[in-house]
């Protein structure tokens, strides 16, 4: 099985994918495939890296990833036994070249622009789950008409953006397979000292030849993307680990300096660790 492009397995005759993945962990592998991926976590969190950005996702999250969106799953198996995942996969061309494009489903039109950078639907989180309930007992035809339901509800619900870049061409097999070794490395390895001398190898690129392919690629350089990891798992411990200093969290996610975790956290989060801690929502 290739990294990149991966392929979901369709039914010749089928306009579009159901898929139920009910597995310990997901594929945690860099990915991208032609369809747009439209998905309700039932059950798991985890790290979701989309294009250039870390996300966490968790239970009951509403996520849609337009094609060709290089991301990957990675699932905290410490935190929960089993993940579960419900996904629609089709393409703007699925009914036909002019589907979308009929004057009927104009409304749909907003579903497509959000899609560029991915996004997380904040609202209507209750009834769109139900719909994708439905989906496993239904019959095609119902399927599509639950699909065409999910992509208006979409529409018009509150959502966030997943990624603020993303690389306009496709990854060849050798950039896929380049870019998964430096994630996977860096996903296993983040609350380490991570040197440049080392993704580098991870690589099989010179330092210098790395920087420029990593920054082209995301937007921005290596380390920029390392901290980002780092302080969205610090994030995450804030909530998680109530007895935890914000020292200690700082070191686990990797930080060997709290001084440098401080003025890190601002950059990225605009806000310090402690006030962070005390209201994460603001």
């Amino acid at each position: 099985m290739k990294v990149l492009p991966f392929k979901i397995p369709k039914p010749e005759r089928d306009a579009f994918v159901f898929q139920a993945d009910y597995e310990l962990a997901f594929y945690d592998k860099l990915h991208q495939h032609e369809e747009i991926q439209f998905s309700i976590i039932l059950e798991g969190e985890g790290t979701l890296i989309v294009g250039d950005t870390v996300n966490f996702y968790s239970k009951n999250d509403i996520l849609i990833l337009d094609s060709h969106m290089p991301h990957v799953f990675k699932s905290d198996v410490t935190s929960c036994k089993n993940s579960h995942m419900l996904s629609l996969f089709f393409t703007k061309e699925s009914f036909g070249t002019d589907f979308f494009n009929l004057e009927e489903l104009q409304e749909l039109q907003s579903f497509f622009k959000r899609s560029k950078h991915g996004f997380k639907v904040t609202s209507h989180k209750k009834v769109l789950k139900e719909l994708f309930l439905k989906l496993e007992s239904s019959s095609k035809l119902e399927r599509f008409i639950i699909l065409l339901q999910t992509m208006k509800m979409a529409t018009k619900a509150n959502y966030q953006s997943l990624s603020s870049f993303v690389y306009d061409k496709k990854y060849s097999d050798n950039e896929g397979k380049r870019m998964r070794d430096v994630l996977a490395f860096t996903m296993n390895q983040y609350t380490t000292d991570i040197t440049l001398d080392a993704v580098a190898e991870i690589s099989n690129m010179t330092k210098n030849a790395f920087c420029k392919y990593f920054k082209k690629r995301t937007n921005k350089t290596y380390f920029q993307f390392l901290n980002e990891l780092r302080i969205e798992n610090a994030c995450k411990l804030m909530q998680t680990q109530i007895d935890s200093s914000i020292s200690e969290i700082a070191f686990q996610s990797g930080f060997n300096n709290i001084s440098n975790f401080n003025r890190q956290f601002k950059l990225i989060k605009g806000k310090s660790p402690n006030t962070y801690r005390k209201n994460p929502s603001l």
